[in-house]
């Protein structure tokens, strides 16, 4: 059988997988690379190359490092400075929320990012008197770390996974703050939609019991923190300045490349536990395995994609249905479309790992301009927040007592609302 039918049958079985979740997403991304080393389709080195790419590192210290400001407890200080500047505004709140998480899910990650916003907003919270609601906030929480992570090309999967595949295939890269010509404006959408119709919606469809306080979420710690003695104070304190100076480390050695954003990261993260600030323990134990297994893996799905010819055959197939004369923007738009209906049903890792190469190849068949077609792909997959399941963000909110319609109610209105922004913006920010 061809190898370019096998790569489609394996990708295709994989798409099911992940859909379905029959099977956890990263033992299905580990047995797709598998099949496609056994069956010839690539070498089992090209395969999991991407265990050694510098992207996995990337985002595995990146991940002890947001970890690290949760441990110190630098975000429950911001919970308690957020209290002291909102007081009891509900929507007030919520916009603070929006535009405290920008930071972290843009230089960080979003999944981090919202890992640390949840005992910001807990111990914001519980300090309201019942003024503010877990229901009310939460869902915030996910789809502004989510949105955020769209800001630069370190803040989420597609991106890290589209610069990979850019950089291995001799093409244009994505700069830094690149993507933040159609993230920002996508911000300033989610505090508008906040400021009008997202809260007074959010109250009726939200109708639910509020949940119990979970203590899990770092609550607790305001009563440890009165018995420490003054001189564990004092280290707690060292470890907070330690946990912020390695973020801003990070954040100039990502600008100023003074290393592999790899790297930068992994010595960050390093310093954390050198420090004492996080144990190595507590690092593998919040190790996102399931995300860093899953980028490595779609390196290798790609390359089944690429060396098969599957990818181009499917190209092909799209092109034939657009037909040759397909401008450039409807192009964009409609692979957008797609990879928000994906992403909302797998994952945006999966989504990414699966479209960009058929994007690349679609761009290289009509002669259009390769990043600003991958980069459609890539913002679609971070503005899907329709269901929990679409990026881990979402799917951390459900604590919050949310139904899976919840998500469609909300999320899905403002992703059809921030899809519709991203198209009109699509002539003026990419290469057409």
């Amino acid at each position: 059988m061809d190898a370019s039918i096998i790569a489609l049958i394996i990708i295709g079985v994989a798409l099911i997988l992940y859909i379905t979740e029959l099977i956890p997403i990263a033992v299905t991304s580990i047995l797709a690379c598998l099949a496609l080393a056994i069956f010839g389709v690539i070498s089992m080195g090209t395969a999991f190359a991407g265990f050694g790419n510098d992207i996995v590192f990337l985002m595995a210290g990146m991940v002890v490092i947001g970890n690290t400001l949760f441990e110190t407890g630098v975000a429950r200080i911001v919970g308690r400075k957020i209290i002291a500047l909102v007081g009891g505004n509900e929507k007030v709140f919520i916009v603070v929320l929006i535009l405290v998480a920008t930071v972290p899910a843009a230089f960080l990650s979003n999944t981090a990012a919202a890992a640390m916003m949840l005992p910001i907003a807990a111990a914001a919270i519980a300090a309201s008197g019942g003024r503010f609601s877990r229901r009310n906030t939460y869902m915030v929480v996910g789809i502004a770390a989510v949105t955020s992570g769209g800001l630069t090309v370190v803040g989420s999967p597609p991106q890290l996974i589209a610069q990979s595949i850019l950089r291995e295939g001799g093409h244009d890269t994505i700069g830094f703050f690149e993507l933040s010509a159609v993230g920002l404006p996508i911000i300033g959408l989610l505090l508008v939609f906040y400021l009008t119709i997202g809260h007074s919606l959010q109250k009726r469809v939200f109708n639910f019991p509020e949940p119990a306080a979970d203590e899990s979420t770092g609550m607790s710690d305001v009563a440890h923190e009165e018995v420490l003695s003054p001189k564990d104070r004092v280290k707690r304190l060292a470890r907070m300045w330690v946990a912020v100076a390695v973020l801003v480390f990070c954040i100039v050695g990502f600008i100023t490349d003074l290393w592999t954003m790899g790297i930068v990261a992994m010595v960050g993260a390093s310093v954390c536990i050198i420090s004492g600030c996080i144990t190595q323990k507590r690092a593998y134990q919040t190790m996102d395995w399931t995300t860093i297994i899953v980028i490595a893996c779609s390196l290798g799905l790609s390359a089944g994609l690429d060396h098969s010819g599957a990818g181009l055959m499917i190209a092909h197939a799209v092109v034939d249905f657009l037909g040759q004369g397909v401008s450039p923007w409807l192009l964009t738009a409609a692979l957008a479309f797609i990879a928000i209906v994906l992403t909302n049903f797998m994952s945006s890792t999966a989504t990414a790992a699966l479209l960009i190469p058929i994007a690349v190849n679609i761009a290289l068949e009509l002669g259009f301009d390769v990043k600003s077609v991958v980069l459609a792909v890539v913002i679609a997959g971070n503005i899907s927040y329709a269901t929990p399941v679409s990026t881990p963000p979402m799917t951390m909110m459900l604590p919050a007592g949310y139904r899976f319609m919840d998500y469609v109610k909300v999320g899905g209105l403002f992703t059809l609302l921030a899809y519709v922004l991203v198209v009109l913006l699509f002539p003026l920010v990419l290469n057409f």
